[in-house]
């Protein structure tokens, strides 16, 4: 019931005014509007925007993710999918890029502990550097804003083992060769020598061969670096470059 004074309540001087009544109402919607919002920010998981991480940092996140994927102890899959496809449908915010050999044994965004949204994958057998690679990157870095690059070589590399060997192949397998000889001729015929090298020189070629990365690395507004996967441990390892 609402008084001639403006009052809602019983008609007697218990009521509270109209506009208290108003006030009071919109405080606590607002309230739990707010109350709402935080909610639902606690909730959802952290994107990883790349303007929060330094170079270093980046390279960090990354390595630190592998000591839980090592662990057995990944968070990524506790992370809310739906909220993280809803949040990346208009635009991509990764981290870091890596170029990965093509091998299904090297599963990047599971070693890193890694989810949507957070890295930026090229992957082609033997991580090479080619200049579809050399675009990928430069757009993962000059648009996208990735604050590293990691090379990512592993064990057992089936494109360096057939460069090495260089028996007959089908197809265009062969065309890899050459990206891969320089790591072989250094490594004198070790197998394992000849992929951490070939991750090593493919860093330096990211480094050299790209007016964009280079003035970014340069600047320190980017970090490339070349690792190895082991595939019995999970373990990856950075490698001097």
């Amino acid at each position: 019931m609402i008084d001639q004074d403006g009052s809602i309540g019983d008609g007697g001087n218990g009521g509270i005014s109209r506009r208290r009544f108003l006030t009071s109402s919109l405080a606590s919607g607002a309230a739990s509007l707010l109350a709402g919002a935080v909610t639902e920010e606690l909730l959802a998981p952290p994107l990883l925007a790349q303007s929060n991480l330094t170079p270093d940092q980046a390279i960090k996140e990354l390595m630190d993710g592998n000591a839980r994927f090592v662990a057995g102890k990944l968070t990524s899959f506790e992370q809310d999918l739906k909220i993280l496809k809803e949040h990346t449908v208009d635009k991509q915010e990764p981290f870091a890029a890596l170029l990965s050999c093509a091998d299904s044994r090297v599963p990047v965004e599971l070693i890193f502990d890694q989810s949507i949204g957070h890295i930026f994958v090229t992957r082609v057998a033997g991580n090479v550097v080619t200049p579809e690679i050399i675009g990928s990157l430069e757009y993962g870095a000059a648009v996208l804003g990735t604050k590293a690059i990691l090379v990512l070589g592993h064990a057992s590399c089936g494109a360096v083992k057939a460069a090495m060997y260089g028996k007959p192949v089908p197809g265009q397998i062969s065309s890899l060769f050459p990206h891969i000889q320089p790591a072989v001729d250094e490594a004198h015929h070790d197998l394992d020598a000849a992929i951490k090298a070939n991750a090593r020189i493919q860093a330096d070629l990211l480094r050299k061969s790209s007016p964009v990365l280079s003035e970014m690395v340069k600047d320190g507004k980017l970090k490339v670096v070349a690792g190895m996967y082991d595939l019995g441990s999970g373990k990856v390892t950075l490698l001097e470059s």
